[in-house]
């Protein structure tokens, strides 16, 4: 049997857990704070000594926020700050971040194969059917998001980053700042006009909204945007971590 240590990073906080085969937690998920400043070989020590309480596993897949390709980090935008999400950018933290080699550098730590992907692909990976065309978008610190067309990986877009109004950007428009300020009953009437939104955009079959925040959506906001938007549970960007090993497979057979 394969097993999987899958680790979810995000803005506050590292949550870990080894899977079976079928997806199934072989171990009680564990979390710890995100230290800030972070630079990668903090992290690389984080997500070490978060793998060193959980049993042994044959391979790893780390869900990072930002921009991943092919395992490098192009651009990420909490570990780059000097004390987390919406504080200063470090310009030598930036330097250190910008293309650096994740996936190699976690492979050698841990010495097992390793596969690094933006956080929201991995929390996909756990929810789509694999039919459609499918979009995940996540809700916490900000807004993650990753596309999925019959079940194959599309390339990473930073939707995050777009402006949706006033030069706001949807990481601020949604983030975890904007839920505190407007309550949560506001909030989920904006989250519901992202969502009609983008619906012309992606004309999508299935819409899954996850992350940590996705649970406080309000029963009536969600009535209102159709069947076809789901809200999944925020295990799924650790249950995910086994999945996306087809998944990425997928991608590269679909580019052969």
């Amino acid at each position: 049997m394969v097993t999987t240590l899958a680790i979810d990073c995000g803005g506050g906080g590292i949550k870990a857990s080894v899977l079976d085969e079928a997806g199934t937690m072989r171990a009680r998920p564990l979390r710890v704070p995100t230290p800030y400043p972070l630079p990668p070989a903090l992290f690389v020590r984080t997500l070490l000594d978060l793998g060193g309480r959980l049993p042994a596993a044959d391979r790893l897949t780390v869900g990072v926020p930002g921009m991943i390709r092919h395992g490098v980090v192009v651009s990420t935008p909490h570990y780059v700050t000097r004390n987390g999400p919406r504080s200063r950018v470090d310009p030598d933290l930036l330097a250190e971040w910008s293309g650096w080699d994740a996936r190699g550098a976690l492979a050698d730590a841990f010495g097992v194969p390793a596969l690094v992907l933006n956080d929201a692909e991995v929390h996909g990976a756990g929810v789509v059917a694999g039919t459609g065309c499918e979009l995940v978008l996540t809700l916490g610190t900000g807004l993650g998001s990753a596309l999925f067309d019959g079940g194959v990986l599309a390339p990473h877009l930073e939707l995050s980053h777009a402006p949706v109004r006033w030069g706001t950007t949807y990481d601020t428009y949604v983030g975890e700042p904007e839920r505190r300020r407007l309550g949560d009953a506001f909030w989920s009437r904006r989250i519901r006009q992202v969502v009609d939104g983008l619906r012309p955009v992606f004309r999508w079959d299935r819409l899954y909204l996850g992350g940590g925040n996705s649970r406080l959506i309000r029963p009536e906001q969600l009535a209102r945007m159709g069947d076809d938007v789901v809200v999944v549970p925020n295990t799924a960007g650790i249950v995910g971590g086994v999945r996306a090993w087809e998944l990425s497979a997928g991608r590269r057979d679909a580019r052969t």
